[in-house]
């Protein structure tokens, strides 16, 4: 069920409202979730992004968007517009949570950190490589206290903190020596198994969906309006971040000319919180403050005007990569767009539905107007700075 508005918006000085209504190419959502699967298989924990920054390289390549990298791979693409300025941005994250081995322990296990914010309850269990200098290996994250047989129901009572798991390893080690002896080290990272699965309701369960389902909405967007061949009127760039887990997300990776920006990430569908699992959660303020006013409005207004399932939500405890971009001292105009998911940044579920409205949405956004025409000038005069409504909202009655 869409959301209710009751003010619209004052738009005298927005530009895109005169132009004819644009129509939504058609997203192939074969190619979306095809595109999520390879994601979901690269390992990507912030850090240790090379390989999954070559993979979407190459898929940008294959699509014909150009495209640069900063010297540490966040990637920086292009879709030409009429207008090179105000210019825009998409932006979404490669990188995921993860962990790094702390310490060689007596037992021949590994004592681990997080990457990024994550619990270890979701940890417990869970399958996952080490990468080393020398190599690869599989193991299994298991509470200092894994066997009934042996601890009883100590297994039940012990606390849930990462100092409570450790990594076994997938080789004979029963000491420090023999993991010296394999190649372990302090610092080698850990990717966390996604464990995918398609279901025939449209539902799909992994870890890593935040972002990577965000990173193929963004891909299936670019491809639908490339496929239709759809003139954008200004320069659209897609911004793949790779440290967004860790908060630098969005900070160095902007032209300077970029005016807006709309960031791609998950909601999450939960008690008290007002996403869905279903369309596009628009929200309106996250932990580091409100998005913009009108680049949020002007989303809203393409939801309703094609009737793109969509609802409103505030997020206490979650920081995107707008809120870097900011931080980092970027004069432009933020918004926030997400597919639900539930049990974020544990072992994931999102629908297909909220990724084709998701993507949906991306696509409208990329062949509209932007939000504010005096947003050209970095610094202007009064003139042609837009308005928040005032006035009084009509009852109805």
């Amino acid at each position: 069920m869409s959301s209710t508005t009751h003010t619209e918006p004052h738009r005298s000085l927005c530009i895109g409202d005169e132009r004819p209504r644009v129509e939504c190419p058609s997203i192939d959502m074969d190619y979306l979730t095809g595109f999520l699967r390879r994601l979901l298989e690269i390992p990507s924990p912030t850090g240790y992004t090379d390989e999954i920054v070559h993979f979407c390289g190459q898929e940008l390549r294959r699509l014909g968007i150009p495209f640069e990298l900063t010297r540490r791979g966040a990637i920086r693409a292009d879709i030409p517009g009429q207008q090179s300025r105000p210019d825009r941005a998409i932006v979404a994250h490669v990188d995921t949570l993860g962990a790094m081995v702390k310490m060689l322990k007596p037992n021949g296990r590994l004592e681990l950190v997080s990457i990024g914010t994550w619990s270890a309850r979701f940890a417990e269990g869970a399958r996952c490589t080490i990468f080393t200098d020398r190599g690869s290996y599989r193991g299994t994250i298991l509470p200092l206290k894994a066997s009934g047989h042996t601890f009883n129901t100590e297994i039940d009572t012990q606390p849930v903190a990462w100092d409570n798991v450790e990594l076994r390893v997938d080789a004979v080690c029963s000491s420090e020596v023999d993991l010296v002896r394999h190649g372990f080290n302090i610092g080698d990272f850990v990717a966390i198994d996604p464990q995918p699965e398609f279901t025939g309701t449209g539902f799909i369960n992994s870890r890593h969906l935040d972002d990577k389902a965000g990173v193929a909405v963004m891909f299936a967007a670019a491809k639908a309006v490339l496929d239709a061949r759809v003139p954008l009127p200004v320069d659209c760039h897609l911004l793949l971040t790779i440290s967004e887990e860790v908060g630098s997300g969005a900070s160095a990776v902007l032209h300077q000319d970029v005016t807006e920006m709309v960031t791609i990430d998950n909601a999450t569908p939960a008690p008290g919180q007002n996403s869905r699992e279903s369309g596009v959660t628009v929200a309106m303020a996250d932990s580091t403050g409100p998005f913009d006013y009108h680049l949020t409005q002007k989303l809203l207004r393409l939801c309703r005007e094609h009737d793109i399932r969509h609802q409103r939500d505030i997020f206490r405890y979650y920081r995107c990569d707008s809120a870097a971009a900011i931080e980092a001292g970027n004069d432009i105009r933020t918004a926030l767009v997400c597919f639900g998911v539930d049990s974020s940044h544990g072992y994931e579920r999102t629908h297909v539905n909220a990724l084709r409205s998701l993507a949906e949405l991306i696509a409208l956004y990329m062949q509209s107007e932007p939000a504010v025409e005096r947003d050209r000038m970095g610094m202007g005069p009064l003139a042609g700075f837009p308005h928040q409504p005032v006035h009084p909202a009509d009852s109805g009655e």
